[in-house]
């Protein structure tokens, strides 16, 4: 599908693949120090035999750790699934498949996973969501787990990690700048406009913007525009279920606004991304197309 390579390479995803700007990142994240003389190597996966499990931003960082990182408006709860199937084929890739039936223990990157949120509704500053939280049965403490730190980078939420890296701090701005000018009702694709403009000005993002505005405006359309619709979908879908008045109704009622969702999005996503945004499994999604 096209149009599913277009929508994953987001702003964030464009703006944040340099090493520079990724060894900054994760000084933020885990409070280090590394220098420019630190290697870093981006490895996000990009193959398209497996482009239904492409994930935002995976980089390595003095070949010791492996950090995972998506960037979502919309908070998905099985985060640590998705990064737990990333990792098993970031490592596929690192290391040669034939070392692990050696009885010599192989050493890997110790893995980090995180969540960046810019989304409009209410979430903590930070939240950690486990892997052991979707088990059928629970133990104490799990046989295998996965973490995954999720951190508010809105600009209003002015969270220490944003503040001390300054890339994410004027990605944070930008974004926030679009949003203003739609609360002034401002036209989408006006508010994107308006937004590149006072960010240069600003010296905001300001050669990355310069040298990709056509770009920037496209993708952020197709990413603003589609969390939108996906949000009106899901509210429309609620307050039908609430007018039926019965919790039968009402599940129902959830099942058709997801079904309707996704018949919307057939045409503009992976079958992968249909099913985060909406819950429903790959199979019902296959059955709908």
């Amino acid at each position: 599908m096209n149009t599913n390579k277009k929508y994953k390479d987001s702003v964030f995803t464009r703006y944040f693949s340099d090493e520079h700007k990724l060894r900054l990142l994760y000084n933020a994240l885990e409070n280090t120090n590394y220098g420019d003389e630190t290697e870093v190597n981006i490895i996000t996966l990009e193959d398209v035999l497996f482009m239904n499990q492409k994930n935002d931003i995976c980089f390595t960082i003095d070949n010791k750790f492996i950090i995972l990182i998506e960037h979502q408006s919309t908070i998905n709860n099985n985060m640590p699934l998705r990064c737990l199937l990333y990792i098993a084929r970031e490592y596929e890739k690192l290391i040669d498949k034939n070392i692990v039936y050696r009885s010599t223990l192989q050493k890997i990157p110790t893995p980090h996973c995180y969540v960046l949120y810019n989304g409009v509704r209410n979430y903590p500053k930070e939240k950690i969501l486990k892997l052991s939280d979707a088990f059928l049965v629970q133990q104490n403490p799990p046989e295998l787990e996965l973490t995954v730190k999720v951190i508010n980078i809105n600009y209003k939420e002015n969270h220490s990690i944003v503040q001390q890296c300054q890339y994410l701090k004027e990605y944070s701005y930008f974004i926030s700048v679009v949003r203003t000018y739609l609360e002034k009702g401002l036209e989408l694709n006006d508010a994107i406009i308006q937004a590149v403009k006072i960010c240069i000005d600003k010296n905001v993002m300001k050669e990355f913007l310069e040298k990709n505005s056509s770009e920037v405006i496209n993708m952020l359309f197709t990413e603003f525009d589609m969390n939108t619709a996906i949000e009106t979908w899901k509210d429309e879908g609620r307050k039908e279920g609430i007018v039926k008045g019965r919790k039968e109704g009402i599940a129902k009622g959830r099942k058709e606004e997801k079904f309707e969702i996704a018949k919307n999005l057939i045409d503009i996503l992976d079958i992968e991304t249909i099913s985060n945004k909406t819950g429903l499994s790959i199979e019902e999604i296959k059955k709908l197309m």
